[in-house]
């Protein structure tokens, strides 16, 4: 009897290392659609393979296709390793457990402000000139830089949605500001640096379009782990991306970004002050 329980107990110990080797087989990447899906894929694919290099594990990329199915794919556990804005950071730390474990550096900044552009030819000098007019935000209302970091600076100067100003939304940031140099919309919300994009400069004449104001800056746009990922495999992960400007350089340069940083979840408390000043969301 007492063999047959020790074989049983065997069993069972080894179908669970089973079921842990098979969860970590395959690592998902899930990258939100900040610019468009091509080449955001092509741009973390370099990223995939080399995490699955130094990790010994297989990592997928999956971009979807806008930021509605992207938070859908949070929200049901798909991601083991997620790329994101700081507002989905926030809600996804809160309500499903992500930890937060790596930020952007771009163009050697390490953090981001949310921004007003319109058409140097608008008649548009001030956020106040807003009023009665119609923005274009790129990527929905879960959009940090181009949504609520920009809506932030349109209360401060006393602009309500709905009642001083129509929004609208586009596909994504890029997408919105284009939009605007086309004379679609008003003014674009977006990231202050969406104008300096290479994908933007191949479409518009940025030189036509002006920054009309900026939000506060923030901690840049970061990466976490799903709460299933043990704290060890978390730190790997970190380890290998804080890493690459030594040990490969060109997989910053085709994400186009110039470092990668470690960060906790105390470094977005200058995010939820805007959040919560903008939306009256408190996280």
């Amino acid at each position: 009897m007492r063999c047959h329980r020790g074989i049983v107990r065997l069993a069972a110990g080894l179908a669970l290392m089973t079921a842990a080797a098979v969860a970590w087989a395959d690592i998902t990447m899930g990258v939100f659609p900040r610019r468009p899906v091509g080449v955001t894929h092509k741009a973390f694919k370099p990223l995939a393979a080399h995490l699955s290099q130094v990790l010994g594990e297989k990592v997928t990329l999956v971009v979807p296709k806008d930021f509605k199915a992207f938070w859908a794919g949070v929200k049901a556990g798909r991601f083991d390793l997620v790329h994101y804005n700081q507002y989905h950071y926030l809600r996804s730390h809160k309500e499903l457990g992500y930890r937060v474990i790596v930020a952007n550096e771009e163009r050697g900044k390490r953090t981001i402000a949310g921004a007003l552009s319109v058409r140097r030819d608008s008649g548009i000098n001030s956020v106040a000139d807003l009023k009665g007019k119609t923005i274009l935000f790129g990527g929905g209302r879960m959009a940090m830089g181009s949504y609520i970091a920009p809506t932030a600076v349109l209360k401060r100067a006393g602009l309500v949605e709905g009642r001083d100003y129509t929004a609208r939304f586009a596909k994504n940031p890029p997408a919105a500001v284009i939009a605007v140099y086309n004379k679609a919309a008003d003014a674009a919300g977006s990231g202050n640096v969406v104008l300096q994009l290479g994908v933007v400069k191949r479409r518009i004449d940025a030189g036509q379009m002006k920054v009309l104001a900026e939000s506060e800056p923030f901690t840049h746009l970061c990466w976490a782990v799903a709460p299933s990922v043990p704290e060890a495999k978390a730190k790997k992960i970190q380890q290998a991306m804080v890493s690459l400007k030594q040990t490969a350089p060109a997989v910053l340069k085709a994400a186009k970004v110039t470092d990668f940083y470690a960060v906790t979840d105390k470094d977005f408390d200058k995010v939820r002050e805007i959040v919560r000043f903008a939306l009256g969301e408190s996280y």
